[in-house]
């Protein structure tokens, strides 16, 4: 149990939490080409799906590429959102809004979910002798509010949650499984409804293994939880959630499509990404390499409420809600990461929701100690981070201090520095807002429980919308593949028939077949074959008996590693 008076439960104004998270959301989706990878792949097959016929949709897949992207639901959503804003915005910034409704959602979700358990009776603080502790609400939106800050203090999610990939709608996806369960502990029909709506969403947007992962683990939360989910939302949660998942697969029957693309779409749905059937050493050793810095300051705010809450004298504290339900659905995806092939920041997005729903109820309880660390140690970082922004930025722009612009231009070959009025007056005015926290933060001491996580929160939208204003064209730079397919069309000779895309990733091919009106297919036959690997190519060519003539070479300005190659094909 906990001692708070209400004055410490004071929420934040709407207004300030309502623009935080808009300005942190939509920051990055705009002014930008889809980019190497992950980004990339994951437009091209909405770009696929937008331009293609009922083949494209049924089976996402990349142009002139047969092999599927997974499960479709993430690129039908972005295929959607082109066919209605690209006309206004451009389709690669229309795509993108597929990532802001994700996220939104998600934040969302783990508001209220936060919130239902904040108000539960096990969690309240105890009644002071005098009276002025907090009410239900006062306490619950509270815990919501820091939920929420913890979500956007994350620091690995500041790039990865502005990217077209499956992992976005993932998130979405396991935000609502969480908000349905909880929810259903006081209304089950709805929370039945919502839980069974995420499933849904995850089936049709990862593989099978997370699908199934997903299930077990709210089943499990279901059954060890003190506090019984009544059948109602047991038998709603079953029915949507089956319904859902056979959305997809019905489409395979309805629509008759051949029995090819039917093995197509099978493979991809349940094993796309790829899993195994054992733990993953290279996906351990990549968790305990980057997910500390990743799920900064989420976890140590976690383990804290896990330790605080699970030793509390009350029988069963392990089984209360607030611990059981999302500290389950850590486990499971935490579980699913292990068995990855070779696990990626992208998988570990789905590690969050769970984990700052957890942290969120550690606030009550930190120590003042505690609270100074991160405190500072947050107002360090962003503001060393935000003061190298800016440098690097004006030296880029003049020449000055003269060693740091000579080291952007030798990692950027080719980069000519762009100056916009509009991007310096936002950059100036998140700065301005940046010291404005500061100043608030250490000028006073504010009761308030959820003041530690006001600079964490800030210093990350501070430092992304930063680089999205004054690095965005450097970094679009170095991640586009526009001007290295504007080269490339300009050698193929008109009407030259198709090139053979067999040697290059999907993420070349995904950039190259939007930003060009070549014929790119995966066809031997082709005249024409670009390629990234020239020991590949021979192979490739020495397999089909052909030769190769070397017409064009080229990479992109900042990477070093990558040699595209063109040739021209002749049979021997």
């Amino acid at each position: 149990m906990v001692k708070l008076t209400a004055a410490a439960t004071k929420s934040i104004p709407r207004i300030i939490i309502f623009a935080l998270t808009l300005v942190y959301g939509f920051s990055g989706l705009f002014f930008r080409d889809p980019w190497k990878n992950e980004d990339a792949i994951g437009f091209g097959g909405m770009w696929t799906l937008f331009r293609g016929n009922s083949i494209d949709w049924i089976v996402p897949h990349l142009a002139g590429r047969d092999i599927s992207l997974g499960a479709p639901l993430p690129y039908w959503m972005g295929a959607s959102l082109i066919e209605l804003f690209a006309p206004w915005i451009g389709a690669a910034n229309a795509a993108r809004l597929y990532s802001a409704i994700c996220f939104f959602a998600a934040a969302i979700a783990i508001w209220y979910a936060t919130y239902l358990l904040g108000r539960r009776r096990e969690v309240q603080p105890i009644a002071l002798a005098v009276g002025g502790q907090p009410d239900l609400k006062s306490y619950g939106m509270t815990l919501a509010d820091g939920a929420l800050l913890i979500f956007l203090a994350c620091v690995g999610l500041a790039q990865r949650a502005h990217e077209t990939t499956p992992m976005m709608a993932q998130l979405m996806g396991v935000s609502i499984v969480l908000y349905g369960t909880v929810r259903g502990l006081d209304k089950p029909w709805q929370g039945g409804l919502w839980t069974g709506l995420g499933i849904t969403i995850v089936a049709l947007s990862s593989n099978l293994t997370l699908s199934l992962i997903v299930i077990i683990s709210t089943i499990i939360a279901v059954i060890i939880s003190n506090a019984r989910l009544r059948y109602r939302w047991t038998i709603t949660s079953t029915f949507f959630g089956i319904v859902g998942v056979l959305i997809w697969p019905a489409l395979w029957y309805i629509t008759d499509i051949s029995p090819e693309w039917r093995h197509i779409a099978q493979e991809g749905w349940r094993n796309t990404p790829e899993m195994r059937f054992l733990p993953s050493l290279e996906s351990l050793e990549f968790l305990g390499v980057n997910f500390w810095a990743y799920a900064w300051p989420v976890w140590p705010l976690a383990i804290i409420a896990l330790a605080h809450w699970g030793r509390t004298k009350a029988s069963g504290a392990w089984r209360a809600p607030h611990l059981c339900i999302p500290f389950c659905l850590f486990i499971g995806c935490f579980i699913y990461v292990l068995f990855r092939s070779q696990a990626n920041e992208h998988d570990l997005i789905i590690l969050i929701p769970s984990l700052s729903i957890i942290a969120a109820f550690s606030l009550p309880i930190l120590k003042r100690s505690f609270i100074s660390f991160i405190d500072w140690f947050a107002m360090f970082s962003f503001t060393v981070i935000a003061l190298a922004i800016w440098i690097i930025w004006l030296a880029m722009v003049t020449g000055y201090p003269e060693q740091i612009a000579n080291n952007a231009a030798r990692y950027l070959p080719g980069y000519e520095s762009q100056f916009n009025p509009l991007a310096l007056i936002v950059a100036l005015v998140i700065t301005g807002l940046w010291l404005a926290v500061v100043r608030w933060r250490t000028s006073r001491a504010p009761k308030e429980i959820w003041r530690c996580l006001i600079i964490s929160a800030s210093g990350t939208t501070l430092m992304w919308v930063l680089l999205m204003t004054l690095w965005l064209p450097t970094i679009n730079y170095a991640k586009t593949y526009r001007f290295v397919s504007a080269r490339l069309a300009q050698v193929v000779p008109p009407g030259g028939g198709c090139i053979d895309t067999s040697n290059i990733g999907p993420a070349q091919l995904a950039s190259f077949d939007y930003f060009t009106k070549l014929t790119l297919r995966d066809d031997p036959n082709c005249p024409w074959m670009l390629t990234h690997n020239q020991s590949e190519a021979q192979a490739y060519a020495q397999l089909n008996n052909k030769k190769l003539h070397l017409l064009w070479e080229d990479r992109r300005a900042a990477d070093r590693d990558e040699r595209l190659r063109l040739y021209e094909v002749i049979p021997e």
